[in-house]
């Protein structure tokens, strides 16, 4: 399983603009091959941070559903990003 998580940074007043332009990402993610979840979401305490999570099935699904990676009008957005990627060999309930 791969985790994908992370923040990213969003030019002053620019997060309305980027969580909606997600919207098709999350939606398109979440009908993908091998995408368990993935969520793009409003930070509570920090109005132009964006909080990241997606869980994968393997790195090959990442892959294929990422392709190219954000578009232009996404990236022109971002002032700085901090997103990781975790390999999990095992888990459980909490």
């Amino acid at each position: 399983m791969i985790i994908v998580s992370g923040q990213i940074h969003i030019v002053a007043g620019g997060r309305p603009k980027f969580l909606k332009e997600s919207l098709k990402a999350v939606s398109l993610a979440r009908k993908a091959p091998g995408c368990i979840d993935f969520v793009v979401a409003a930070d509570p305490l920090d109005e132009d941070r964006v909080n990241v999570f997606e869980q994968w099935g393997s790195d090959a699904d990442l892959e294929n559903f990422r392709g190219g990676g954000l578009g232009s009008d996404l990236r022109s957005l971002i002032v700085r990003a901090s997103v990781q990627r975790h390999r999990i060999s095992s888990s459980g309930s909490a």
